[in-house]
């Protein structure tokens, strides 16, 4: 790198993640760092951590002046491991990266503490929130209303990462949600860790349900809001009302379900049964039909037996399912599931390539059912972007990135529709 170039930060992992990494983007640039590469790391699977390292590996090869500073949960939860990998100059931890001050303070190489990671179960506050502009390549903005975990899945190490549920005081949520609308951006995702128990640790009586009202009447000029994956077993009534009658809020859910089996869901120490998932997506989806689920499904988990599995796969067809995210189990250190009776991995593959499968089909089904609709696609590049329902959408034409698009849909190739746009929809 024989000429400083600005820092950057490499996003592995979830919504949040990307949130964040915005963030420190932002810290990053205001402390006026260079030939920096900042790696934000997920810990949701062995496999995620291998590919970090990895990635961390090629990149200081291939850029060896420069500093590297690892972070995120596989940070948190393993700061050693990376720490001592010879191409990482710095291990900051989930809190410390979302500060100003760790970027203009004994950051990088040569740092009196190679090792900067708090005991996350410690912190009782969300970071101090900043009003970011927007994502950048992105369409479409991500807004952090909760983070942690006060949930003990026993597959999970994510709240070791996380650390335990806390909220974002719901103005500071309104404001953000107001700069990004003020910046041009047509359409806000609320994400977190665990977005539905959002609120008990805020004063009064908070829920997700509550928040979403004040974002809808605080900002009357947002035209699209989606929330990101959620816990169907904690949807209160109010939430629910509005997922099924709030046109601004889409009509897409993705949904953590990880098995479709009440024993499996049981030793997973879940807390809904197979028979309320498939309630909750009938209910929703009779009172609003333009409803698309997405859900993860972990293939393999400890003990799952053939039959156990084959629950899981109906279960794709009882609630409706479009778009799935297949994890095959991995055994992640320090959490129950991993003394479990373990699957043979070879078993764990055959059954996550069957699932993915079923998603395929599941999600053809929906494709094909709708070619001939209208629809209103929000333009996220040139040539793609995503509907309502977050079905994806190709144009033969370029369009303009940030609009919003009244769409007719001609036909589907290579998993995606084909949209023929009519003309733009104005904001409200």
């Amino acid at each position: 790198m024989s000429n400083p170039r600005e820092t950057e930060v490499i996003t592995f992992g979830c919504r949040l993640n990307t949130y964040e990494s915005e963030v420190m983007k932002a810290h990053a640039r205001a402390a006026g760092l260079t030939d920096t590469l900042i790696f934000n790391t997920c810990a949701v699977t062995s496999e995620a951590v291998r590919q970090a390292r990895q990635q961390i590996r090629r990149m200081a090869r291939e850029n060896p002046e420069a500093a590297i500073i690892v972070t995120g949960c596989a940070a948190q939860v393993n700061a050693q491991e990376f720490a001592d990998m010879p191409e990482v100059a710095q291990v900051i931890g989930n809190t410390e990266k979302l500060t100003a001050e760790t970027y203009q303070e004994d950051f990088g190489i040569g740092a009196a503490e190679k090792v900067r990671v708090n005991d996350i179960m410690s912190v009782t506050e969300t970071a101090p929130q900043m009003i970011i502009e927007g994502i950048e390549g992105r369409a479409r903005a991500f807004v952090q209303v909760q983070n942690g975990c006060d949930h003990r899945c026993t597959f999970c190490i994510i709240p070791f990462g996380r650390g335990n549920s806390r909220s974002v005081p719901a103005g500071e949520v309104v404001r953000q949600i107001k700069a990004l609308v003020e910046c041009g951006y047509r359409e806000v995702v609320l994400t977190g860790v665990d977005i539905t128990s959002y609120g008990p640790d805020l004063p009064g009586e908070a829920d997700l349900g509550r928040l979403i009202e004040q974002i809808l009447t605080g900002v009357p000029d947002l035209d699209r809001l989606r929330i990101s994956s959620i816990d169907s077993i904690e949807i209160d009534a109010r939430l629910k009302d509005l997922i099924i009658h709030e046109p601004r809020l889409m009509p897409h859910l993705h949904l953590s379900l990880q098995s479709g089996d009440n024993m499996i869901l049981k030793r997973m120490k879940r807390r809904h049964a197979r028979e309320q998932s498939i309630d909750f997506c009938r209910e929703v989806k009779a009172a609003r039909p333009d409803m698309v689920f997405g859900a993860d499904f972990i293939a393999g988990f400890p003990t799952e037996t053939d039959e156990m599995f084959e629950n899981t796969l109906a279960l794709v067809d009882d609630c409706d399912l479009t778009l799935l995210h297949v994890f095959p189990y991995s055994i992640r250190p320090g959490t129950p599931a991993a003394k479990m009776p373990q699957v043979p991995g070879d078993v764990i593959k055959a059954r996550a390539a069957r699932l993915r499968a079923k998603g395929e089909e599941a999600l053809a089904r929906h494709l094909q059912s709708m070619i001939g609709t209208a629809q209103e696609v929000l333009i996220e590049k040139p040539h793609m972007g995503h509907t309502a329902n977050f079905t994806l959408t190709r144009f033969a034409e370029p369009q303009t990135p940030g609009t919003l698009l009244n769409v007719a849909i001609t036909g589907v190739e290579d998993g995606a529709l084909l949209g023929a746009p009519q003309k733009e929809r104005k904001s409200a």
